[in-house]
């Protein structure tokens, strides 16, 4: 059977839940795993009346029969986990019996959190890196430290577990002296974190499980599984715009390596992108507008972070970016989000080349210089201002929607697969 994965391929916030949740169903798909992130991840799925935030789980939780899988890749803030547990069963959505979460994935405490508190007050080229401050990153640095680190099987499983945080945090203490205004005291308690966290792995164990493993089997038993990337290829920690990234691969290279599946079992991988485009935090932005037009996409389109509710920087879809991410995710296919967004626009743009020091190029500038540097090429189409939330088909769309979408295809190389007109469910347009 085959293997699917779906992957932003901007900056994140590209609606992925969406699509994954839609094809859960469509592919009848027998497990969904989340290989990456943490946290910092905020999935919303609208089912009917009800809108799901989801952070740690994939968005496959809400299809009654499929397992979904936390994987090693992912590093976990076991509070943030248990809140989300409870917020689904108080909603009726049993977890417990669908869940399994992989006892190779790493914990954030709370000195991590400490540590992301104090190194986000720093900058680079006078701009914050703009992290959610939930540990992420110091988490992945203990992750490739090791010595620092602790893994969900070593919380729920080990009698060292109160040795081991006694240890780790006398080397903190001495790493975060120079910080202390950053740093809360409950934060370097060993004494209360350890109370803590063996009450957080009580409530865990029963979902703990060498998910490797059981993912390895369920591929070789041909059963269908989707992986939900989580962030965008852009903020990929080697191949995004570095170092306005995240800390793992969230492009779709880091499939294989999150989930521990070898990459001749996925063949399938659709990308998801906004009919615009959207950041948060610092970083270049080519197709960024600052300016009323900005404002505008932002409100129509309820621009503010799942997470953190920070308001996205907007601009226009910049098509030299999405070439870039498609290729290097091995794109089958677009999904196509926030149509009826743009609709609402008298003009739209779509960015085709950039220039950079008087050149025109076709490719995305891996330097940080550089694409600070460059001027989008735009190229302008009339707007169609017509409503398209009730299109459920590429016929019903507006002659000008069409337009639109079918140079983003030419821009980019890629088939538009999906094409979102709402947040529904069923405002969804299969075209593949």
């Amino acid at each position: 059977m085959p293997g699917t994965s779906v992957i932003g391929l901007q900056w994140g916030d590209e609606a992925k839940g969406k699509l994954v949740d839609l094809l859960t169903d469509r592919l009848d798909v027998d497990v969904v795993v989340r290989y990456q992130g943490g946290a910092n991840a905020g999935h919303t799925v609208v089912l009917g009346d009800a809108t799901y935030k989801l952070h740690h789980i994939p968005s496959g939780i809400l299809s009654a029969g499929v397992r979904n899988v936390v994987a090693p890749g992912v590093v976990l803030n076991p509070a943030t986990l248990i809140e989300e547990i409870d917020g689904l069963t108080a909603r009726g959505i049993d977890v417990t019996d669908r869940l399994l979460i992989s006892d190779r994935a790493h914990v954030v405490f709370p000195w991590h959190i400490a540590e992301d508190r104090a190194l986000n007050a720093g900058e680079v080229d006078g701009e914050s890196i703009g992290t959610t401050v939930r540990g992420i990153g110091p988490c992945y640095r203990d992750k490739y430290g090791r010595t620092t680190a602790i893994r969900l099987g070593d919380l729920c499983f080990s009698d060292q577990l109160r040795s081991e945080i006694e240890r780790i945090v006398g080397i903190k203490r001495r790493t975060l002296a120079g910080f202390s205004e950053h740093v809360r005291a409950e934060e370097l308690d060993a004494d209360q974190i350890y109370s803590r966290y063996t009450a957080y792995a009580q409530k865990l164990r029963p979902m703990v499980a060498d998910t490797t493993r059981y993912l390895l089997d369920a591929v070789e038993a041909d059963r269908r599984v989707l992986y939900e990337g989580a962030q965008g290829s852009l903020l990929d920690i080697d191949h995004g715009t570095f170092p306005f990234v995240t800390s793992s691969n969230s492009s779709g290279v880091g499939v294989s390596a999150g989930s521990g599946v070898p990459a001749r079992w996925i063949n399938r991988v659709y990308g998801v992108a906004k009919a615009y485009t959207t950041r948060v935090g610092g970083g270049p932005f080519p197709t960024e507008q600052d300016n009323e037009t900005g404002a505008q996409i932002r409100a129509l389109g309820h621009e503010y972070g799942t997470t953190t509710g920070r308001p996205r920087r907007c601009g226009w879809f910049d098509g030299v970016a999405v070439r870039y991410t498609s290729r290097l995710g091995g794109i089958s296919g677009i999904s196509l989000m926030m149509m009826d967004v743009v609709s609402q626009l008298p003009e739209v743009k779509i960015c085709v080349a950039y220039e950079l020091d008087g050149e025109r190029i076709d490719y995305f500038p891996s330097r940080l210089e550089q694409l600070r540097r460059v001027q989008p090429v735009f190229e302008t189409l009339p707007g169609w201002q017509q409503d398209v939330t009730q299109a459920r088909s590429v016929d019903e769309l507006p002659a000008g929607a069409r337009r639109f979408i079918e140079r983003i295809e030419a821009v980019v190389g890629r088939p538009v697969s999906f094409i979102s007109v709402g947040p529904g469910r069923t405002q969804t347009i299969f075209s593949e």
